[in-house]
Protein backbone atom coordinates (compact mmCIF):
# COMPACT_ATOMS: atom_id res chain seq x y z
CA UNK A 1 0.00 0.00 0.00
CA UNK A 2 1.64 3.62 -0.64
CA UNK A 3 0.98 5.94 1.74
CA UNK A 4 -0.43 9.54 1.07
CA UNK A 5 -0.41 12.59 3.35
CA UNK A 6 -3.59 12.72 4.73
CA UNK A 7 -4.16 8.52 4.96
CA UNK A 8 -5.20 7.50 8.39
CA UNK A 9 -3.50 4.09 8.81
CA UNK A 10 -2.91 1.42 12.03
CA UNK A 11 0.61 1.37 13.33
CA UNK A 12 2.71 -0.61 15.99
CA UNK A 13 4.80 1.63 18.66
CA UNK A 14 8.36 0.16 17.96
CA UNK A 15 10.14 3.11 20.11
CA UNK A 16 10.04 6.09 21.98
CA UNK A 17 12.69 9.02 22.57
CA UNK A 18 12.31 12.39 24.68
CA UNK A 19 11.17 14.08 21.33
CA UNK A 20 8.41 11.21 20.36
CA UNK A 21 7.77 7.64 18.83
CA UNK A 22 8.67 5.53 16.23
CA UNK A 23 5.56 3.56 14.73
CA UNK A 24 5.87 0.49 12.20
CA UNK A 25 3.36 1.23 9.60
CA UNK A 26 2.22 -1.56 6.92
CA UNK A 27 4.71 -2.15 3.86
CA UNK A 28 7.92 -2.34 6.23
CA UNK A 29 8.05 1.64 6.26
CA UNK A 30 8.47 3.37 9.66
CA UNK A 31 7.67 6.60 10.67
CA UNK A 32 7.73 8.84 13.78
CA UNK A 33 5.30 10.81 15.71
CA UNK A 34 6.71 14.28 17.26
CA UNK A 35 5.47 14.58 20.86
CA UNK A 36 3.38 17.52 19.78
CA UNK A 37 1.71 15.47 17.85
CA UNK A 38 0.70 12.71 20.73
CA UNK A 39 -2.20 14.53 22.12
CA UNK A 40 -4.26 17.26 22.17
CA UNK A 41 -2.76 18.00 25.94
CA UNK A 42 0.81 18.81 26.77
CA UNK A 43 2.77 15.70 27.18
CA UNK A 44 5.59 16.10 29.23
CA UNK A 45 6.48 12.34 29.29
CA UNK A 46 5.67 10.33 26.57
CA UNK A 47 5.58 7.02 28.19
CA UNK A 48 2.29 8.34 30.32
CA UNK A 49 0.49 7.75 26.73
CA UNK A 50 2.33 5.39 24.43
CA UNK A 51 4.56 1.90 25.32
CA UNK A 52 6.40 -0.05 22.56
CA UNK A 53 4.44 -2.85 20.71
CA UNK A 54 1.23 -0.98 21.45
CA UNK A 55 -1.32 -0.50 18.62
CA UNK A 56 -2.28 2.82 17.52
CA UNK A 57 -4.00 5.17 14.40
CA UNK A 58 -2.39 7.53 12.87
CA UNK A 59 -2.35 10.28 10.22
CA UNK A 60 0.64 10.95 7.53
CA UNK A 61 0.76 14.31 8.17
CA UNK A 62 3.85 15.18 5.75
CA UNK A 63 6.60 12.78 3.71
CA UNK A 64 9.72 14.53 3.07
CA UNK A 65 11.96 13.87 0.02
CA UNK A 66 14.08 11.79 1.60
CA UNK A 67 11.21 9.22 2.74
CA UNK A 68 10.64 9.96 6.34
CA UNK A 69 7.39 10.15 7.41
CA UNK A 70 5.70 12.45 9.75
CA UNK A 71 2.79 11.57 11.52
CA UNK A 72 0.01 12.41 14.02
CA UNK A 73 -1.89 10.47 16.52
CA UNK A 74 -3.64 13.70 17.58
CA UNK A 75 -4.82 14.65 13.96
CA UNK A 76 -6.98 10.96 14.12
CA UNK A 77 -9.33 12.35 16.91
CA UNK A 78 -11.68 15.31 17.31
CA UNK A 79 -9.78 18.01 19.79
CA UNK A 80 -12.01 18.27 23.25
CA UNK A 81 -13.99 20.88 23.97
CA UNK A 82 -12.07 23.01 26.09
CA UNK A 83 -13.23 24.03 29.11
CA UNK A 84 -13.38 27.89 30.74
CA UNK A 85 -10.54 28.46 32.63
CA UNK A 86 -10.66 29.19 36.51
CA UNK A 87 -9.36 32.52 38.25
CA UNK A 88 -6.96 31.50 40.92
CA UNK A 89 -9.21 33.45 43.05
CA UNK A 90 -12.23 31.64 43.37
CA UNK A 91 -14.54 29.83 40.59
CA UNK A 92 -15.16 33.16 38.62
CA UNK A 93 -13.85 32.41 34.45
CA UNK A 94 -10.15 33.49 33.82
CA UNK A 95 -10.33 36.85 31.81
CA UNK A 96 -7.62 37.25 29.03
CA UNK A 97 -4.67 39.15 29.34
CA UNK A 98 -5.63 41.30 26.75
CA UNK A 99 -9.54 42.06 27.27
CA UNK A 100 -10.42 45.18 27.92
CA UNK A 101 -11.09 44.75 31.90
CA UNK A 102 -8.05 42.63 32.37
CA UNK A 103 -5.98 45.71 31.21
CA UNK A 104 -8.61 48.11 33.40
CA UNK A 105 -7.79 45.86 36.82
CA UNK A 106 -4.43 45.98 36.52
CA UNK A 107 -4.50 49.66 36.16
CA UNK A 108 -6.62 50.26 38.75
CA UNK A 109 -4.18 47.80 41.41
CA UNK A 110 -1.31 49.68 39.68
CA UNK A 111 -2.64 52.79 40.93
CA UNK A 112 -2.96 55.04 37.61
CA UNK A 113 -6.09 54.68 37.04
CA UNK A 114 -9.35 56.68 37.60
CA UNK A 115 -12.38 53.86 37.64
CA UNK A 116 -14.87 56.78 37.81
CA UNK A 117 -13.92 58.76 35.51
CA UNK A 118 -13.43 56.27 33.23
CA UNK A 119 -16.93 54.73 33.48
CA UNK A 120 -18.18 58.19 33.49
CA UNK A 121 -16.68 58.71 30.26
CA UNK A 122 -17.90 54.98 28.77
CA UNK A 123 -21.61 55.58 29.54
CA UNK A 124 -21.52 59.22 28.55
CA UNK A 125 -19.71 58.21 25.44
CA UNK A 126 -22.30 57.90 22.44
CA UNK A 127 -23.10 54.74 20.44
CA UNK A 128 -23.30 56.11 16.91
CA UNK A 129 -20.40 56.47 14.87
CA UNK A 130 -18.05 59.57 15.50
CA UNK A 131 -16.57 62.18 13.65
CA UNK A 132 -12.92 62.01 13.33
CA UNK A 133 -12.10 65.31 14.95
CA UNK A 134 -14.12 64.50 17.90
CA UNK A 135 -12.57 60.73 18.19
CA UNK A 136 -9.51 62.94 18.11
CA UNK A 137 -10.59 64.93 21.27
CA UNK A 138 -11.63 62.28 22.96
CA UNK A 139 -8.58 60.56 22.56
CA UNK A 140 -6.36 63.45 23.77
CA UNK A 141 -8.36 63.90 27.12
CA UNK A 142 -7.58 60.32 27.87
CA UNK A 143 -4.26 60.68 27.46
CA UNK A 144 -4.10 63.94 29.32
CA UNK A 145 -6.20 61.89 32.35
CA UNK A 146 -3.80 58.96 32.01
CA UNK A 147 -0.76 60.93 31.69
CA UNK A 148 -2.30 63.04 35.01
CA UNK A 149 -2.84 59.77 36.97
CA UNK A 150 0.58 58.50 36.14
CA UNK A 151 2.67 61.27 37.37
CA UNK A 152 0.98 61.61 40.76
CA UNK A 153 1.29 58.23 40.88
CA UNK A 154 4.92 58.31 40.44
CA UNK A 155 5.18 61.78 42.42
CA UNK A 156 3.57 59.58 45.20
CA UNK A 157 6.04 56.68 44.88
CA UNK A 158 9.34 59.43 44.78
CA UNK A 159 7.77 60.96 47.78
CA UNK A 160 7.76 57.92 49.87
CA UNK A 161 11.24 56.72 48.73
CA UNK A 162 12.51 59.94 50.67
CA UNK A 163 11.07 59.17 53.53
CA UNK A 164 12.41 56.05 54.15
Amino acid sequence: MELAVGAIVEGKVTGITKFGAFVALEGGKTGMVHISEIAHAYVSDINEYLAVGQEVKVKVIAIDPAGKINLSIKKTTEAPARAARQDSRGDRPRQDRNSPGARDSAQRRSGGYDARRQTAARSAAPKEPQSFDDMLKQFMADSDSKISSIKAYSDHRTKSKRRQ
